[in-house]
């Protein structure tokens, strides 16, 4: 008797999946299709981008290697070309070795490229501090302490990755414009985090003596 009735559900079910599909036939083909489509394309679009990474690492070390050449417009063309071009991981790196490129043959068009990086906010924080940093370097000689305060001060914060170059840099901006009291801000700054470099506190060190003594306490 049990067979009888496993073999009348067994036919129940036959009848049901049958009505099923015969009402979403199309639908249920449908939907696998996308599916497979789907999974394709994926898998596509991602060898894609790994193929466009690989590409775009290649172009980037021949750059560097005709900057080490010094063939510096080669390279700056080439860095140019590949911030251009070139996946977003890629982009802003590419677009700092191109102002670095371009300082050796004009330092005022390497600032403008750096402010360029540091005006865009797609570009990433440390990204741009780096580029605030290697335009004030730039600056350094030529450029009041204020002009330079205004530059460096958003790279000094105690989360920012170049704090420590921006504290040096605005040390250094300060002396030389005989302003004892932010030459001894930047200073203590540079001592009192620990996370500053020994080669940067002794920097900040031998500064520290040059400074006359009623800046010193």
């Amino acid at each position: 008797m049990s067979e009888l009735f496993n073999e009348v559900d067994e036919d129940l079910r036959r009848e049901q999946l049958k009505k099923i599909w015969e009402k979403y036939s199309l639908l249920i083909i449908a939907v696998a299709i996308l599916i497979v489509v789907g999974v394709g394309g994926w898998r596509g679009y991602t060898y894609l981008e790994a193929k466009k990474a690989g590409e775009a690492g290649a172009a980037f070390d021949r750059a560097a290697e005709l900057a080490e050449q010094n063939k510096h417009a080669e390279a700056e063309a080439a860095f140019t070309k590949l911030a251009a071009e070139a996946p977003s991981g890629y982009r802003a790196l590419a677009r700092l070795r191109a102002a670095a490129e371009a300082a050796s043959r004009d330092p005022q068009a390497a600032v403008k490229l750096y402010d360029d990086i540091i005006a865009d906010r797609t570009v990433p924080a440390p990204e741009q501090d780096l580029a605030r940093i290697r335009a004030g370097s730039l600056l350094l000689e030529t450029t009041p302490y204020e002009a330079m305060q205004t530059r460096l001060e958003p790279a000094t914060t105690n989360t920012s990755t170049y704090r420590h170059s921006a504290r040096e840099l605005l040390a250094l901006s300060a002396w030389k414009a005989n302003n004892a009291v932010a030459t001894r801000q930047w200073l203590d700054m540079m001592s009192n985090d620990a996370e500053t470099p020994a080669s940067l506190r002794t920097r900040a060190e031998a500064l520290q003596a040059l400074l006359p003594p009623a800046a010193k306490s």
